[in-house]
């Protein structure tokens, strides 16, 4: 028989090979590299047998999909190590996450970080038996009666939800089976490097009102040494995290009045008001116009936004003058009404139209982190009504807003097409030609991209960009969001060319995405040490006696005449004390004055991280700061 291989190169295979054995036709290196394949556009196990015509693509741990596979073994190795322990304990789910995998489990006597080197001990002898991992199918009922005698109840639960007719997948790995849709490794052997690393409690199946669940955290990688660099990471991490420092430089507070609704502090409004302006600056260049729209608006409203139905949980809702009413979780019906106050033409469009809206979206208690997850945000957003032949270079103005900001900060990006998700409105028809345009504007564009197949909005698919930040970890941030569903549920028309009445297509957009998540993740970007530009004090400026005291002062004002932030230090301590807070403080510059300075009307200048950089002309120095401002320069 013929199969396909992903370069398009057809292998010839005798009747009954599997995806190993044509990795093995392929060469032996790779069949020992492979931990899974893709058949026919699906994940499947090694063991999968091949049919003529099928396409073929074999996965490695260099593939996502590869080392998702290879993280979820482990944790079902995690898992036969728990039940070996511990065998009265129950095993609920163990799903891979971002650069590892969980289990939660239902123990009779609680554990503690401290059981983990004996679990992991039972973990490691497990991959040393290299024990065969092997599938097999049941129908319902089979499966049921499988796992009841398993006494897990748990995994009972969850095939009962299923359909009578569901035939349901087990992995067998020794003595140990496990409920699981897969696919798996071939054997255990194949871990190389695994540790476990938390333990958290867990309600089952996310319902508060289900029994607490301990979940226990792992993470595993090709390579010890990939390993190794991963936790050097996350001590890195520890370092700069956002709520530590933001207490630290007094950026914003986080308060139980107020759980999820950050708190704001001086330097932290200085520091959203220069993104703010930032943001506007270039939007006006642009051509956008901003708007603003009711933080309230009734349900009728939702209700046509099609949010009353998809998206209601999330929202918070109240009663005015006795009528049901939401405060928004998005800006995007608002605008749509901003869009109707008056006829439009085809010579109208493109409209770009912006709005720096405070939305509010129920997260639940535990979700709850920093300024990354919260129950109040500032979305920029931007809403463009346009002609369908203007999709393209639209995307492409966005795209190149979005290029521009996220370099200016120093963030590489990765680009993430997401498709139509099973909660969704419109026709086939429509989903295809919006998720097509985007795909063709990002190929025009010669923007590599993944597929993230079902994660699109609602509405409509979307173009996500994560960045990279300083030490290699990923944030969701921007996106852009193809809806051709709004405008319908909305009515919204312009006049063509003909003179006829048409539908016009609508872009979603941001780009910080939440301005207090941005925030956030600047602050562990850059470890606190904003650039000058950023920073919301740029210079203190430190007297060395009282009689320099007066000059401090002088020089300060004169600072901030000219946009300069700039704060005196007039305490009555001693030099090395003042510089070591200003450091603590990481401002970027620090002013020594004395008796030289005032008579010869200098500055001498310390640069953060530098140390004394020397004495200039205070003019010298302010011109100095005033062109890192314009520049946006970062050192």
């Amino acid at each position: 028989m013929n199969i396909t291989l992903k370069n398009g190169d057809m292998l010839a295979l005798e009747e009954g090979a599997t995806a190993l054995s044509a990795a093995q036709a392929i060469s032996e290196g790779l069949a020992r590299a492979a931990v899974c394949a893709r058949v026919n556009g699906e994940l499947c196990d090694l063991s999968e047998p091949l049919r003529e015509g099928d396409s073929l693509e074999i996965l490695t741990l260099k593939d996502k999909e590869g080392l998702e596979v290879y993280r979820h073994t482990c944790a079902h190795v995690l898992a036969q190590a728990l039940k070996t322990i511990y065998p009265t304990c129950k095993l609920a789910i163990g799903p891979v996450i971002d650069n590892g995998f969980y289990y939660d489990v239902d123990f009779k006597t609680p554990i503690t970080i401290d059981d983990f080197a004996k679990i992991e001990a039972e973990m490691k002898k497990i991959i040393k038996a290299n024990l065969p991992i092997e599938r097999f199918t049941l129908p319902r009922k089979e499966a049921i009666a499988l796992m009841q005698g398993y006494s897990e109840n748990y995994k009972v639960e969850l095939i009962e939800d299923l359909p009578e007719d569901t035939t349901l997948s087990f992995y067998k790995q020794g003595a140990f089976t496990d409920l699981c849709r897969g696919p798996h490794l071939p054997s255990t052997g194949k871990i190389k490097a695994f540790k476990l690393v938390s333990i958290a409690g867990a309600y089952w199946r996310g319902d508060e009102k289900k029994k607490m669940l301990t979940r226990i955290y792992g993470t595993a990688f090709a390579k010890k040494e990939e390993m190794d660099e991963y936790f050097q990471m996350l001590e890195e991490a520890k370092k700069r995290d956002h709520i530590k420092l933001g207490k630290e430089l007094k950026l914003f507070a986080l308060l139980p009045e107020g759980r999820g609704f950050p708190f704001f502090l001086p330097n932290g409004m200085t520091l959203k008001n220069i993104l703010v302006d930032y943001w506007r600056g270039i939007h006006r260049r642009e051509g956008y116009v901003e708007v603003q729209t009711p933080m309230i608006m009734t349900r009728t409203l939702w209700e046509n936004s099609g949010h009353w139905d998809h998206y209601k949980d999330n929202m918070y809702t109240t009663k005015i003058d006795g009528e049901d009413c939401a405060i928004k979780p998005m800006n995007c019906p608002g605008g749509m009404l901003v869009y109707k106050l008056s006829p439009k033409s085809y010579k109208d469009l493109p409209i770009r139209m912006g709005e720096l809206g405070l939305v509010h979206r129920h997260e639940k208690s535990g979700q709850l982190h920093g300024l990354m997850r919260v129950r109040c945000f500032t979305q920029d957003d931007a809403h463009i009504f346009m002609l369908p032949e203007q999709i393209e270079e639209e995307i492409k103005g966005v795209v190149k807003i979005i290029d521009e900001v996220y370099s200016l900060f120093g963030f590489k990006y990765n680009v993430e097409l997401s498709t139509r998700p099973e909660d969704s409105m419109g026709s086939d028809e429509d989903w295809e030609n919006a998720t097509n345009a985007l795909k063709k504007a990002l190929e025009d564009l010669h923007l590599p991209y993944e597929i993230n197949e079902g994660d699109g909005a609602f509405y409509g698919p979307k173009i996500d960009f994560h960045l990279v930040d300083a030490i290699g970890r990923e944030w969701q941030c921007g996106t852009i969001q193809l809806d051709f569903q709004m405008p319908q549920r909305f009515d919204l028309e312009y006049v063509g060319e003909d003179g006829e009445k048409h539908r016009p297509i609508m872009i979603h957009r941001v780009v910080f995405g939440s301005i207090e998540r941005f925030i956030g993740i600047l602050i562990e970007h850059y470890a606190g040490k904003f650039p000058v530009w950023l920073s919301p004090v740029q210079v203190k400026v430190l007297p060395i006696t009282d009689r320099a005291a007066e000059y401090a002062q002088k020089l300060t004002d004169e600072m901030n005449a000219l946009g300069i932030r700039a704060e005196a230090d007039l305490r009555k301590e001693k030099l090395g004390r003042k510089i070591l807070d200003a450091e603590n403080e990481k401002v970027p510059y620090k002013l020594v004055i004395g008796d030289k300075e005032m008579e010869e009307g200098t500055v001498s200048v310390r640069r953060r991280g530098e140390g004394d950089i020397g004495s200039m002309p205070k003019g010298d120095f302010f011109a100095l700061v005033q062109k890192e401002n314009a520049e946006k320069t970062v050192f």
